[in-house]
């Protein structure tokens, strides 16, 4: 079976592909063959398709072209922001206990080397009760340097309030990175609004493009603050020898070099076609729509209890079984024809609604939940 005949639920860990934008990467590819990889020809091209993905991206978060950096994923994009910035020993990091493992190891690593020393905030456990705005606030030091959190947590699937966060934060001179892994493609965005410092965001998940695009938006106030780590032709300025002169002063400062370009071509057609069907406003209301319906129709299931005691407030829906292993559950749903997928910390199974997700398969993946929980 391939994935189409199944009830897809998984677009928070990678969302598929349609035939249209695989279509258009085939495409790309097949076109820098033709016209002759690395000739005059083919490359005045992919700039045009390059610059043409980063108006794409900036569109769909609010922001403006220049404020875009073209990554590989998430990871790569919070590196670039926690690596670029002039780290002084006893400097003070603060991260949620809702954070992915490369951010946290990256965090460690960190302090290894500059001497800054980080401490983690309990957000989880205001999921249903509680103010995680008070929470950041009362965690913060007068070293603290860099919070660093998720804007949609993908355990929880809580939604952080990034507008008042930010704020709490640039008021004691502390700036913001964001993990954005699960809300580009899922919440509306509009980054500039929000006064966020730094935001880490891929392709892949809900927007459905390739895998390897991705993007890190830097707002103009904190531009200056941070210093490329890698460093490519990519984000030079060369004299008429092909000499190193500076940095271009926008988004591409922190890109390196060759890129599999076709793969960006892929992630705009892909934005194109969720807009399509509606601006992220209205794709948005259709998620939180469906993963009412999902989140009401677990509820009601003996034995299965959501994490949530609300409505979710975005398309992922987390819940715990009472008499069975979560893993071996994910595993006979997917034999059935269901693909989830199981989280450590908090110990749950999570699935993923999207604003094409139908009725009938979550009709479906409810039948089949409680046949076999």
């Amino acid at each position: 079976m391939d994935w189409q005949q199944k009830g897809y639920f998984n677009f928070g860990g990678q969302g598929p592909l349609s035939q249209e934008t695989l279509n258009t990467i085939i495409e790309g590819y097949q076109k820098v063959q033709q016209l002759g990889p690395f000739s005059q020809r083919v490359n005045a091209w992919l700039d045009e398709e390059t610059a043409k993905t980063r108006r794409a991206i900036a569109s769909e978060v609010g922001a403006t072209p220049e404020t875009i950096t073209l990554t590989e994923n998430v990871t790569v994009g919070c590196n670039i922001a926690l690596w670029g910035l002039d780290w002084q020993e006893g400097e003070h990091i603060l991260l949620t206990d809702c954070e992915h493992p490369g951010v946290i190891a990256s965090i460690k690593e960190i302090c290894d080397r500059f001497g800054v020393s980080s401490s983690i905030c309990p957000i989880m456990e205001t999921l249903n009760e509680g103010d995680p705005v008070a929470v950041i606030e009362s965690y913060l030091q007068a070293n603290t340097r860099l919070v660093v959190l998720s804007h949609l947590l993908w355990n929880t699937g809580q939604v952080l309030p990034l507008k008042e966060i930010t704020y709490a934060c640039h008021q004691q001179g502390v700036q913001v990175l964001v993990d954005a892994a699960q809300s580009v493609g899922s919440l509306p965005l509009n980054l500039p609004e929000t006064k966020v410092d730094f935001y880490a965001f891929t392709g892949h998940k809900w927007l459905c493009g390739p895998a390897g695009v991705g993007g890190l938006y830097v707002s103009p106030q904190s531009f200056p603050t941070l210093r490329p780590t890698f460093i490519g032709w990519r984000g030079l300025n060369l004299d008429s020898h092909g000499k190193p002169m500076s940095y271009k002063q926008g988004g591409e400062k922190f890109e390196v070099a060759t890129s599999a370009y076709p793969q960006y071509m892929g992630l705009e057609s892909a934005i194109a076609q969720h807009n399509q069907w509606g601006t992220p406003q209205q794709r948005y209301e259709k998620i939180c729509e469906l993963s009412k319906i999902l989140w009401e129709r677990l509820c009601s299931i003996e034995g299965v209890h959501c994490l949530r005691t609300s409505p979710p407030e975005a398309g992922l829906v987390s819940f715990q079984l009472e008499n069975k292993p979560h893993k071996q559950f994910v595993t006979e749903l997917e034999k059935a024809g269901f693909l989830l997928r199981t989280l450590a910390d908090p110990d749950c199974i999570r699935a993923c609604v999207h604003y094409f997700t139908t009725l009938e398969e979550i009709e479906e993946l409810v039948k089949t939940i409680e046949t076999l929980k």
